[in-house]
């Protein structure tokens, strides 16, 4: 109760900066939401239904969300097609499922050895970002919007481990966007499935190894008893974005105050996730370890530096697939220039002198 009260206060607050005021109940708009995540799932599907509850208690009941989890609408891969077809009004997922539509859009969700969670968020409201993201998914007749973030995740579960690049070879993965690519340079085979599938393909051999997320989500899929070899550090996604997607024609159809609630309440949502996801995953981690035995390993020295060389060819041959993608590959590694020279005096000097006590 606590914690929705703050949840509602931050909302409110945010709602009357932009110079929104609370409306009479009475539902103006019904809008369906579909996302790529079981419904209710602990961070990602609870997020996606406090971001419709909060556009409900922000617009005083004019705008009612219902949440549609994967499957229960349209499959997980195709919550882009539904919201750009008008079948839902609302999404959430991440930009790097969408890489048939454009190649691109993978930036706006993780890159590997790219940006956290913090400076995610600075290239995309202060530096440029959500609006070359806006630019890209408007010739689909969608908005984006940050709409969550995990912070670094975890490098996966394996059921061997890795001692070497030798390993990698041949290894059957599931991970998504640009970390796929990489993997696959080196010599991995990544494959792409929804979360719902992934503990029975781990437990029944159909794939050798996968990346979700982290503790908190890993525990609740049960991912430690099809695994026991838990990686680190999470090099594919520094900080992975998620978003929601609005449909162009319904944003259109809202009053300027409605409007404006929905992306604030996205705002919202983006900061809440991240501080969720920063509070359980160190309870779920020391739960994994200590009643579950999961063996904690470091990715090898030899390993990462191999992956983070592949990486940068792969980034780099990202912004030679067009003008536009030019546009945006420069926006993101200018900032993340920019970025680094900061978080290294601050965050990272910092951490090393608080864990060196």
């Amino acid at each position: 109760m606590h914690r929705r009260a703050l949840l509602q206060g931050a909302a409110a607050g945010l709602a009357l900066g932009a110079g929104v005021k609370p409306a009479a109940a009475q539902a103006e708009h019904r809008w369906k939401m579909v996302t790529t995540w079981p419904k209710n799932f602990p961070g990602l599907g609870t997020s996606a239904s406090r971001l419709a509850a909060l556009i409900g208690e922000m617009s005083g009941g004019r705008i009612q969300v219902r949440v549609y989890g994967a499957q229960e609408l349209v499959p997980a891969f195709e919550v882009f097609d539904a919201v750009a077809s008008g079948t839902a009004e609302l999404g959430h997922g991440a930009a790097y499922y969408w890489k048939g539509k454009s190649e691109i859009a993978q930036i706006f969700s993780s890159v590997p050895f790219g940006m956290t969670a913090q400076e995610m968020n600075g290239w995309l409201y202060h530096g440029g970002g959500l609006d070359l993201w806006q630019e890209l998914y408007e010739r689909f007749g969608l908005i984006p919007a940050p709409a969550g973030n995990t912070g670094v995740q975890m490098g996966g579960w394996f059921k061997r481990e890795i001692r070497s690049l030798d390993d990698l070879r041949g290894l059957k993965i599931r991970v998504p966007g640009l970390g796929g690519e990489v993997l696959r340079r080196a010599g991995a085979t990544p494959v792409n499935l929804p979360g719902g599938e992934l503990y029975s393909a781990l437990h029944a051999g159909a794939i050798d190894a996968l990346e979700w997320v982290g503790p908190y989500n890993d525990l609740a899929f049960g991912l430690h008893n099809a695994a026991k070899y838990y990686y680190y550090p999470g090099w594919h996604e520094p900080g992975t974005t998620l978003e929601a997607l609005i449909n162009q024609k319904a944003f259109a159809a809202l009053p300027a105050d409605l409007q404006s609630i929905v992306l604030n309440a996205c705002k919202v949502i983006n900061q809440d996730m991240l501080a969720e996801y920063t509070a359980r995953n160190p309870v779920a981690l020391r739960t994994l370890l200590a009643e579950h035995s999961v063996e904690l390993r470091a990715f090898p020295p030899d390993v990462i530096a191999r992956l983070r060389d592949l990486a940068v060819e792969v980034v780099a041959e990202l912004g030679d697939k067009d003008a536009f993608a030019r546009r945006v590959h420069d926006s993101y590694q200018g900032f993340l220039r920019q970025a680094r020279d900061w978080t290294s005096l601050s965050e990272l000097a910092f951490l090393q002198a608080r864990d060196r006590a």
